[in-house]
């Protein structure tokens, strides 16, 4: 798959995830539509230590507002607001600041093998063998720790030419300015 392909490909899943319909534009339309944004606000929860020592809680947002290359890593820059909750159920405070953090890009599987023979009569001196059709499919698991599956989506992928940080950060703010007008 070519770079132009899998950018098309992640860019129509990503509309389509999003609900955007593609439609021709008709001679009877009198005037363009207007772009609604959309909202991208991302659930943040953890935990925290209160005045008591007991596990307080957090529950807010974060809105990514722009993406940005640092060190060969992504950074996604936005606003995170929430609350902080001590262990009786009291609020003990509120966040509404402008943070960074690093953004993980990974491919959860590839494709190794695809692979469909079909059916089989063999017939070896009277010993006779039916074999239905065979589908085989093998694919790699990508992640932390699957040292095969790392290697082999590397291998897989290694004339792709994969995109820089630079590259994915103007490519997703080019995605951000399309989805809040």
């Amino acid at each position: 798959m070519t770079h132009r392909q899998r950018f098309t490909t992640i860019l129509v899943v990503l509309l389509a995830t999003l609900g955007f319909a593609a439609a021709a534009p008709s001679a009877a339309t009198a005037a363009p539509a207007e772009r609604q944004a959309v909202n991208l606000e991302v659930p943040v929860t953890g935990t925290f230590t209160d005045a008591t020592g007991q596990a307080g809680t957090f529950a807010g947002t974060f809105t990514p507002e722009r993406f940005a290359a640092k060190d060969g890593g992504l950074l996604a820059a936005g606003a995170l607001t929430g609350t902080f909750t001590d262990a009786a159920g009291q609020n003990v405070g509120t966040v509404d600041q402008d943070v960074s953090m690093p953004v993980a890009v990974a491919q959860a599987t590839c494709r190794i093998l695809d692979l469909t023979l079909g059916p089989l009569h063999l017939d070896l001196l009277g010993l006779v063998v039916d074999l239905n059709q065979v589908h085989l499919t093998i694919t790699a698991q990508s992640a932390p720790g699957n040292l095969l599956g790392n290697l082999l989506c590397a291998i897989t992928h290694l004339l792709d030419g994969n995109p820089s940080a630079g590259a994915l950060a103007a490519l997703l703010n080019a995605l951000l300015a399309l989805l809040n007008p």
